[in-house]
C-alpha cells in the first residue's frame, strides 16, 4: 500500500493506458459485431461463417496472437488493440444474433402489420428487446478484454501489465500487487456497472 500511495501517478498512467486499449478495442469490436450479428441472425450461413472465423481467432493463444502481429504492425498499442478486437468478436456476434433471434415472431408480425419498415422494425422493436442479451455479451467481452490486456505489456503496449511484469523482473512485490489489484478492481467495476445496465434493461423490457 505504501508503494501504491507514493507512486500513484505511475499507477494512474498505467491505468489510463489500460483503459484506452480496452475501450478502443471494445468500441471497434462492437462496431464490427453489431452489423455482422444482425445479418447473421437472419442468415444461417452468414452466422456459421462468422462464428467459425471469430471462434478460430478466439482460440489462438494470446501471446502467440500478439507475436504473429509483430511483423505486420510492430510493437505497441495497435498490436494489442487488434488482438483484443479479435478476442471480443465471437461473444459479441453470438449475443447480438441471439438477441435478435430471441424476439418473438408474433411481435415481429404485429410490427409489420402496423406498417413498420425493416429499419423501423430493427430500431424500434428488435434492438430494444435484444438489448439485455447484447449487453450481457458486452459485459463478458469487457471483462475478457480488461483481463487479457494485462498480457499486452509483452509487446510494449503499456497498461497495468507493465507494472506487474516490471515488478516480477525486479522482484518487487508491491509493484506486482499494485498492478494486479488495480486490474482486478477495474474488471470488477466494469462488470458491476454493465450488470446493473443489463438488469435495468431486463426490467424495462418486462415492464
Amino acid at each position: 500500500m505504501t508503494w501504491f500511495l507514493r507512486n500513484w501517478d505511475q499507477v494512474a498512467v498505467a491505468l489510463g493506458q489500460h483503459v484506452t486499449i480496452a475501450l478502443t478495442a471494445l468500441v471497434i469490436a462492437f462496431a464490427i459485431a453489431l452489423p455482422v450479428g444482425i445479418i447473421a441472425a437472419r442468415n444461417a450461413r452468414v452466422y456459421a461463417v462468422a462464428i467459425t472465423v471469430a471462434g478460430f481467432l478466439y482460440t489462438i493463444p494470446t501471446l502467440a496472437f500478439l507475436a504473429l502481429l509483430i511483423p505486420l504492425v510492430g510493437l505497441g498499442r495497435t498490436n494489442a488493440i487488434i488482438a483484443m478486437v479479435a478476442f471480443s468478436l465471437v461473444v459479441l456476434i453470438r449475443n447480438v444474433a441471439a438477441g435478435i433471434r430471441g424476439v418473438s415472431p408474433d411481435i415481429v408480425d404485429a410490427a409489420r402489420g402496423m406498417g413498420m419498415s425493416a429499419r423501423q422494425l430493427l430500431l424500434r422493436v428488435e434492438m430494444p428487446i435484444a438489448a439485455p442479451v447484447i449487453v450481457a455479451g458486452l459485459r463478458v467481452a469487457s471483462v475478457t478484454v480488461i483481463s487479457v490486456t494485462v498480457v499486452a505489456a509483452y509487446v510494449n503496449a503499456g497498461g497495468l501489465g507493465a507494472l506487474i511484469f516490471n515488478g516480477i523482473a525486479s522482484d518487487h512485490a508491491p509493484k506486482i500487487w499494485s498492478g494486479a489489484l488495480t486490474a482486478c478492481a477495474l474488471a470488477v467495476a466494469v462488470d458491476s456497472a454493465l450488470a446493473l445496465v443489463e438488469r435495468r434493461l431486463m426490467r424495462s423490457r418486462v415492464g
